[in-house]
């Protein structure tokens, strides 16, 4: 599975923007809620709460599933196939 980062969230991953993830097999398929735990827990390398803030991404980091907003693919229930590529871009910027 591919997971872009950008708009400077990649900061949050030690400057890394592109993973290549292999998830942990499990009995059922894997959803974005618990990708975003998977996420929190091995990838994020500081300030968690400005990418996650509970248990979905905070306000201003925009999800794309496959090229789609993950609002029109069901955000945290929307179950991951094998070859997906989700995006992570944050729209916040300081100034």
């Amino acid at each position: 599975m591919e997971l872009p980062v950008g708009g400077g969230a990649e900061l949050l991953f030690d400057g890394v923007k592109d993973h290549h993830v292999t998830l942990p097999g499990q009995s059922d398929p894997w959803d974005m809620k618990q990708l975003l735990a998977w996420i929190r827990g091995n990838l994020l390398k500081e300030r968690p709460e400005l990418f996650v803030q509970g248990d979905t991404v905070r306000p201003g980091i925009l999800v794309l599933i496959n090229d789609a907003d993950w609002e029109l693919m069901g955000e945290l229930e929307y179950q991951l196939q094998d070859k997906d590529n989700i995006v992570f871009i944050s729209t916040l910027h300081g100034g």
